[in-house]
Order: C-alpha cells, then sequence, then structure tokens
C-alpha cells in the first residue's frame, strides 16, 4: 500500500487538532454549566436560611438532583479520550436465533437507542432495515451523530438478551431471544483505512420497505461489496443513489476499520495465549421482563428495576458505570 501524500498527514493533523479542541470546548462549557448551577443553588440556600421556611427542601432537593447529574457528565466528557470517543458511531443490530421473537427484540432496541440519542440531542440517520418476515427487524445499521457518540455507544456492544413472555405465544409462555449491538466509530476518508477503488463490487436495486411509492420505481440502493474480505454494506435510505452511495461507503470504511482492529486484536490474543469466546451465551447484559423486573449489566453488575424507563432510552447510568469500569480495568481505547 503506498504512503499517503504529505498534505494528507497535514490535513489528518489539523482534523485531530480541531477534534481535540472541540472535546476542550465542550468540557469547559460543562465547567461553565456546572458553575452556574453552583451559583443559584447557593442562593437558594441564602434565600432559604433567610426565610426559614420548609417549603424550600423541595426545591434544594431537586436542585441537588440536578448539581449531582451535571457533575456525572462532566465525569464521563473527561472519561471520553479515546483516539475514535469524539466520533459519530455506526450502530448495526442482529437478531439472534428464535425467528419472530429476536427480531421483534431488535426493533424494541432500535426503538431504545433511537430514543437515547433524541435525549442527547444527537441526529440517528437509518442506512439500512432488513424486517422480519411476520414482525420485527431482522438487523439494522444506523448512524448516531453527534459530539462523542461512539465514546458512549461502545459500551453497548455485545449480546443482550431478553427474557419475558411472549406476546407471539397463545399459550403465554416465557421466551428468551437475543440480539447482537456492534458499534463503530464514523472513519474518515484521510485515515489508516485507504479503500482501492478496484477492490469493490457496487450494486444498484430497488429499494424496499417504508419510505413511499418512490423507492419502488428507482434502483436507488446501493450494495458496495469489499471483495477482498467479503465484507458488504448496504443502503436505502435515501431516495438520491449518490446520497446512499456515501453512507453506504461511510459504513464500509467502519467495518474495514473494525476488521482490522479485530485482526490485531487477535494478533494480541495469540501472544498472550488467551482464547475469547464469541457466543450467544456471553451476553454483556441481562433485559428480564418476566417473573420479575430487572435489567443487569453483567460487566459492571448495575442493575436497574425499571425497565420501562431503560427501554424509552434511559441508558446513561449502563453506559457512565461501563466507562469508569472501563477505565478501572483496561484503560482508555
Amino acid at each position: 500500500m503506498s504512503s499517503k501524500p504529505d498534505f494528507w498527514d497535514e490535513q489528518e493533523k489539523a482534523q485531530r487538532v480541531i477534534s481535540e479542541l472541540n472535546r476542550l470546548r465542550s468540557q469547559l462549557n460543562h465547567v461553565k454549566k456546572i458553575k452556574q448551577k453552583v451559583s443559584d443553588f447557593e442562593v437558594l440556600l441564602d434565600l432559604a436560611s433567610e426565610e426559614e421556611d420548609a417549603s424550600f427542601t423541595e426545591e434544594i432537593a431537586s436542585g441537588l438532583k440536578s448539581l449531582d447529574k451535571e457533575l456525572d457528565r462532566f465525569e464521563i466528557l473527561v472519561l471520553l479520550g479515546g483516539k475514535y470517543d469524539a466520533s459519530n458511531a455506526i450502530v448495526s443490530l442482529h437478531a439472534g436465533a428464535g425467528g419472530t421473537e429476536s427480531q421483534d427484540w431488535v426493533q424494541m432496541m432500535m426503538r431504545m437507542y433511537t430514543r437515547w440519542a433524541e435525549r442527547w440531542g444527537f441526529q440517528v440517520k437509518v442506512a439500512d432495515v432488513q424486517p422480519g418476515e411476520e414482525a420485527g427487524v431482522k438487523s439494522a445499521t444506523f448512524m448516531v451523530q453527534g459530539d462523542n457518540a461512539y465514546g458512549f455507544l461502545k459500551a453497548e456492544k455485545g449480546v443482550h438478551r431478553l427474557v419475558r413472555i411472549s406476546p407471539f405465544d397463545s399459550s403465554s409462555r416465557r421466551h428468551t431471544s437475543f440480539a447482537s449491538v456492534d458499534v463503530m466509530p464514523e472513519i474518515e476518508d484521510n485515515t489508516e483505512i485507504n479503500i482501492d477503488p478496484s477492490d469493490l463490487r457496487v450494486d444498484t436495486f430497488r429499494a424496499s420497505g417504508a419510505g413511499g411509492q418512490h423507492v419502488n420505481k428507482t434502483d436507488s440502493a446501493i450494495r458496495i461489496t469489499h471483495v477482498p474480505t467479503g465484507t458488504v454494506s448496504e443502503c436505502q435510505s435515501e431516495r438520491s443513489q449518490h446520497s446512499n452511495k456515501e453512507t453506504a461507503m461511510k459504513v464500509l470504511r467502519a467495518k474495514l476499520f473494525e476488521l482490522k482492529r479485530q485482526e490485531k486484536e487477535k494478533e494480541l490474543d495469540d501472544v498472550r495465549g488467551e482464547q475469547r469466546e464469541i457466543a450467544w451465551g456471553s451476553q454483556i447484559r441481562s433485559y428480564v421482563f418476566h417473573p420479575y423486573s430487572m435489567i443487569k449489566d453483567h460487566r459492571t453488575n448495575i442493575e436497574i428495576g425499571n425497565v420501562n424507563s431503560v427501554m424509552d432510552g434511559d441508558l446513561d447510568e449502563f453506559i457512565y458505570a461501563y466507562l469508569r469500569w472501563r477505565v478501572r480495568s483496561n484503560g482508555q481505547e
């Protein structure tokens, strides 16, 4: 593989500086926000002391809770110092064995991550959705765009297990379903991932599913195959073939980057003599809806009983705990 021109190296350095500047600016804004909350809280305490009014108790408790939440967020932003943490994230969901049950679980998870992104003000752009035969989704790929999206969502990578009374079982029996989550950083053009155009096969086809009648009239959907590795990416979310191809290339670049990272990890594992099992039994989190309500992360041992809140996108406690655990156990990525 030929070396990159010098101006590419300079452009990459400039991009890294800008990324670091944005990260520091975000931290500074949080410091200012925390200082303002502390100042407001001090005024409230002084007022409560002067008035000797017990009615301030609830407002003080609410203020403390809000301040504690801001301090948590600031701590996490400081921890997000990995090389790609500030990047947008590309998330892929895949149903495990179990047919309709697992496909419905994938659809539930897609909604969960979309709601989480909305809470943070992130943009979600769907690249590809493969619907199930009867219900749910077989697989889905979408981009989450916003500062530190990858840094946060890397906590979700792994197998997620659901236990519930099946809405598809007329006998109301309990079922266990699995879905895998893959999270990759969006990789810009000028990085160590260089793709030779001659290694690509680009196919066009008619988009399917939701999107209006237009999607069935033109071959706007794109499938790109990286022939040497067999890696495939698809996009059919846009009406424009050009836009779909651009998104598919972003997904392909991220997949090739992940493949390269996994190869490096395997080399290190071979040197260390480690064996890592990749199986449905190695779930990172369990979501139990029956016979009791509990969601548990098996890495950090964090447990949350309010399953409805979590499924509505309240994932921060799991993500924060993972990032702290990651720093303590393995260090930054």
